[in-house]
């Protein structure tokens, strides 16, 4: 099975949202099928096969979510990140600006949900490939 420190290897490639596919292939290649992202502290849960799971630890001291998200707000954040026009830590920002607590990337349906606190989601989205 996969470790953290394997994934946070892959992880540690990625500069912007535009390095997101790449890192995206090689961890479904050590054998992730999933993982949520808690956008509070940037802690990650992570799924294997027969089971498995493992997290990471928190990478920054804990955001405040808004109550109420703006999905329009959040979608125009979300195009920013992805054309690498910010960081890690500023995506994190703007998704709890913009109420997104969790996200959850499905690795075999290559999909990336961002959900609200209430637990509604707010963007599906098709994890982009190389």
């Amino acid at each position: 099975m996969f470790t953290v420190e394997q994934i946070e290897s892959a992880h540690g490639k990625v500069k912007s949202g535009a390095d997101f596919p790449n890192y995206i292939q090689e961890i479904k290649r050590i054998g992730v099928l999933s993982f949520e992202t808690w956008v509070v502290d940037s802690h990650t849960e992570y799924f294997g096969e027969n089971g498995f799971q493992t997290s990471s630890k928190p990478k920054y001291e804990n955001l405040i979510i808004a109550d109420i998200s703006d999905k329009d707000k959040f979608g125009e954040y979300l195009k920013i990140h992805q054309k690498g026009k910010t960081d890690y830590f500023t995506f994190c920002n703007h998704c709890a600006e913009t109420g997104i607590e969790k996200w959850n990337v499905d690795l075999e349906k290559m999909t990336c949900t961002y959900y609200d606190k209430a637990g509604n989601e707010i963007l599906v989205e098709i994890v982009p490939t190389i």
